[in-house]
């Protein structure tokens, strides 16, 4: 068992003890056990093996104990006896937002809730807008969010439905009945949540290939075995197609099955425009019955009098007209990516050191690599306070002096609070690289003030980047009400980067304004918001958002050299 699967379980202990009304202080103990294994840097597995458990602050006995248990067994009875003590549908009841342990409990208490339907039915009734410190608003976002909560079930996100494709891909690859495979649909699009998976093969063998699609390792469930299509769920839940066609409608059905519904009508009357015939099987010239023959997608579009469009812009956004001109940007790649400025340690809510941040960074090819821990007002995420960060500006110095390979800058990601005043004085801001601007409270202010609260911010001559501009955590939460026009006409009017959050559940700034931002001029810096080490990899996830977002290389700040990125400091 992982140290993130660990801290998992004693955090859920603190839940339910929480629920069932136990004392405050051990609750506590639980969820202040759960952070000190996440912001530890240390190897949990040996701690256990040598016996040095009590050497993490605030792990007593108790906790010792059930740590030690996890990692040498994988299972915790005490875990399994809370869960069987109270009802399978409670937990899931704290997935809605504005519905914590305390709340939740009261609810159980005094109005007998413990399933989604019964809360609806609350809701919908009357009961809870009665209860004292609920009221009719709550009411009213408990049902909206129920019904989103519903409608979130059927998508998946980025970061988990790409690696299951991938995974799948790899697996279809191997066997040489295959041909080629590629993944398609929304998200060979890279749009950020999906409802499946579509992967597209060419083989001659199609049931061969489908047995082993259907056979695969993390299918969970076979939903339907044909002989040229076939329908399973993943582990996780997630549906996906595969197709296998012939080898001569490879390129027209990998379009096909890529393209938006949109995109594809478009293509589909350029075709008949042009006296064609276009279809999955293929493109056919007047009243032939036999199709061109087309290597690749870069031959159709060719054959269509098209520059070849990239899948992520496949949206019928304007990209027909721009490839017919030829006028397509050249799109940013990640291998021109030098590195990212909002990345966590352990100074707030990160999981690794500033040396190990460093290293990973290098270890991915990056020359640079800004440190945006939190500011005091999240003390929710240990935000440092003015004599905190002034130590981790010495500790940056000070490695930095050693020469590594990637350089570290000093930044932070410093709260907008609600007068759209920094977190830290100007003073502080001052001695920075730079300062990343971020909202991370007040998220029921209204659109007007929550648009001056931002603005105000980015006025501000030390602030240098907008992070995560709309708050939203996919299928989570939503996005808190904000004037985007506004937003951009700020960030080009005081120079002011806008963030690309690569975070696979935040994915903010959404991809549909960045085309806008770019022609006003709006830098774009994207950020893995990285957490521990191995979240700098959602660089690869900020810059399909990017391309989808119609951006290029001079459009983002991240494919800068050193000395040209501190000249844009």
């Amino acid at each position: 068992m992982t140290k993130d699967q660990v801290a998992s379980a004693l955090r859920e202990i603190g839940t339910i003890l929480e629920l069932q009304g136990e004392n405050p202080f051990k609750c506590r103990a639980y969820l202040n056990g759960a952070r000190t294994l996440e912001t530890s840097a240390t190897d949990l597995t040996e701690l256990v093996r040598t016996n040095r458990l009590g050497e993490l602050p605030g792990i007593g006995d108790a906790l010792r104990e059930k740590i030690t248990t996890l990692i040498t067994t994988g299972k915790l009875p005490y875990l399994e006896e809370l869960r069987s003590s109270i009802p399978a549908g409670l937990l899931p009841l704290l997935d809605l937002p504005g519905l914590g342990p305390k709340k939740l409990r009261a609810l159980r208490d005094k109005l007998k809730i413990e399933s989604l339907e019964a809360l609806t039915q609350a809701c919908q009734d009357g009961r809870l807008a009665a209860l004292e410190g609920f009221g009719e608003k709550t009411a009213t976002n408990l049902l909206e969010a129920i019904d989103r909560h519903a409608n979130y079930k059927k998508l998946h996100r980025l970061g988990t439905a790409l690696p299951a494709a991938r995974t799948l891909l790899e697996h279809l690859k191997q066997s040489p009945l295959v041909l080629h495979a590629e993944i398609a649909g929304s998200l060979r699009r890279g749009k950020e949540v999906v409802k499946d998976l579509d992967l597209i093969a060419s083989s001659k063998k199609p049931k061969e290939v489908m047995k082993l699609f259907v056979s695969s390792p993390n299918v969970e469930k076979v939903v339907n075995h044909g002989e040229t299509k076939s329908s399973v769920i993943l582990a996780g839940g997630i549906p996906c197609d595969l197709r296998v066609i012939p080898p001569e409608s490879w390129a027209t059905a990998l379009a096909h099955f890529t393209g938006s519904k949109e995109h594809n009508i478009a293509l589909r009357q350029r075709a008949i425009d042009r006296g064609l015939h276009l279809s999955e099987w293929g493109l056919l010239k007047g009243k032939s019955k036999t199709p061109l023959k087309l290597k690749d997608e870069k031959e159709l579009h060719k054959a269509l009098g098209l520059a070849f469009i990239p899948p992520e812009l496949r949206e019928d956004s304007g990209e027909i007209a721009a490839a017919e001109k030829d006028e397509l940007p050249d799109l940013l790649t990640r291998d021109q990516i030098r590195g990212c400025l909002h990345n966590h340690t352990l100074a707030s809510d990160g999981q690794d050191s500033l040396s190990s941040m460093a290293q990973a960074a290098a270890e991915q090819g990056l020359e640079w690599l800004g440190i945006a821990d939190h500011s005091k007002s999240s003390f929710q995420a240990n935000g440092l306070d003015a004599k905190r960060l002034e130590k981790q500006i010495e500790e940056i110095r000070l490695l930095n002096s050693k020469k590594p390979k990637c350089t570290l800058l000093s930044g932070t990601e410093c709260d907008i609070l609600k007068d759209g005043k920094p977190d830290f004085p100007d003073s502080l801001l001052s001695e920075l690289d730079y300062v990343v601007a971020s909202v991370h409270s007040g998220f029921t202010s209204d659109e007007k003030e929550m648009t001056q609260r931002i603005i105000r911010a980015m006025e501000n001559p030390h602030v240098t980047c907008l992070g995560h501009p709309t708050g939203r955590l996919l299928l989570e939460r939503e996005a808190y009400p904000l004037n985007i026009p506004k937003i951009l006409d700020a960030a080009a009017a005081t120079g002011t980067w806008i963030e690309l959050n690569a975070n696979p559940w935040r994915l903010d700034l959404d991809w549909r304004w960045w085309h806008k931002a770019r022609d006003l001029g709006v830098l774009c810096c994207i950020n893995p918001d990285a957490h521990k080490t191995s979240h700098l990899r959602f660089l690869d996830f900020g810059v399909t958002l990017a391309r989808k977002g119609w951006l290029r290389a001079q459009d983002v700040v991240n494919t800068r050299t050193l000395s040209q990125l501190r000249k844009l400091f």
